[in-house]
């Protein structure tokens, strides 16, 4: 309801609750909480299926998007568009590697987890194309016209400062168009997605005989 364009200090309703340092920090949190969210889905299917890989993986992407949460506000401070570029970077990479973890899973999966495998690994690789060869391109041809152009870029301090205090109301196409396809899918898209994981049945562990089943039906398919 109150879209922002933090490195711009650009807002569509004239409130302190525009401000950049107020969506920023909402965004945080959610971010943070929605990563968190794919990161117990991946353990429970990994573990239901007893792959390691998808455990490892599990573990490994809320640490890496809490680095990217830290590049975003350090870009969102400075007005450097470098910060973005590492931020967008780690999204994509834990999206591939959520999609791999999915796809190692699959030969062993049970038959009904088979689908669902198959659309988390396709809708993660296609945010990982999007991030690769839009997202993170464009904030680098940003970073690169700022550098070119000797833009000042704000001290941590400045920075916070700024973002508290300031905000610019515009209603202009021309402000807004470069933001309008990332933001109208991540205030849908992947708030419904956050939504639909809530109600996905909770997965437990395999016991060890039906593992040693399935390794072995696994090993059957592959030898016929």
């Amino acid at each position: 309801m109150l879209p922002v364009f933090d490195i711009k200090r650009l807002c569509l309703i004239d409130s302190w609750l525009s401000s950049v340092v107020m969506g920023r920090s909402v965004a945080t949190i959610a971010e943070l909480c929605f990563v968190a969210q794919w990161a117990m889905l991946s353990r429970g299917i990994a573990q239901k299926n007893d792959n390691r890989v998808g455990v490892r993986v599990s573990h490994a992407v809320v640490p890496m998007i809490l680095v990217a949460e830290v590049f975003s506000w350090y870009a969102v401070l400075t007005t450097s568009n470098m910060g973005h570029v590492i931020e967008e970077s780690l999204w994509g990479a834990c999206a591939l590697m959520l999609a791999a973890s999915y796809l190692h899973a699959l030969p062993t999966s049970q038959h009904e987890f088979r689908s669902i495998l198959t659309i988390f690994s396709a809708i993660g690789a296609t945010y990982a194309f999007y991030m690769f060869s839009v997202d993170v391109p464009m904030y680098w041809a940003r970073w690169s016209f700022e550098n070119e152009n000797g833009h000042q870029f704000l001290s941590l301090t400045q920075g916070l400062v700024d973002v508290s205090e300031r905000w610019v109301v515009s209603h202009r196409w021309a402000d807004w168009e470069s933001e309008m396809i990332w933001m109208s899918s991540y205030f849908s898209v992947a708030v419904w997605m956050s939504i639909g994981l809530i109600h996905l049945p909770h997965l437990r562990p395999l016991a060890p005989s039906r593992i040693d089943s399935q390794q072995r039906h696994a090993a059957d398919t592959l030898n016929s």
